[in-house]
């Protein structure tokens, strides 16, 4: 005798489809920085398989992931080559001040990843949108 399939977890539009999945792409975003940004991309290819099959809040969570770890490489790539000029231009001591604004500026944006990141993570927790 055939068992019946089971049901599914999620019925196809359910709001709640994908909320695990959100949740451990923010997780893997967290764990971004010591793992070299390695999870960031792994976190970054979920969010984007997870993000067509999920509604409401939790694909506004999956979007706002995405935009984040865009954003990021992006100020990352500038920041990076502005700290490679004002090295090259620190041997005539013009790059200085711009060296340390730059790394500032790196230090602000890691934080700011971390902060966006727990935020968001605490919004799956609560079913809330990010």
């Amino acid at each position: 005798m055939a068992d019946a399939a089971p049901e599914p977890r999620y019925a196809s539009g359910d709001p709640e489809e994908g909320r695990a999945a959100a949740g451990v792409v923010w997780l893997l975003y967290l764990l971004a920085i010591p793992s070299a940004n390695l999870l960031a991309l792994v976190g970054v290819v979920v969010a984007y398989a997870m993000r067509g099959s999920s509604t409401g809040w939790v694909r506004a969570h999956f979007d706002d992931q995405i935009r984040l770890f865009w954003s990021v490489i992006v100020w990352f790539i500038l920041l990076t080559i502005v700290i490679i000029v004002s090295a090259v231009l620190s041997v005539v001591l013009i790059g200085i001040p711009f060296l340390i604004a730059a790394g500032l500026a790196m230090l602000v944006l890691f934080i700011w990843f971390t902060v966006k990141s727990v935020l968001g993570l605490i919004g799956v927790v609560q079913g809330r949108t990010p």
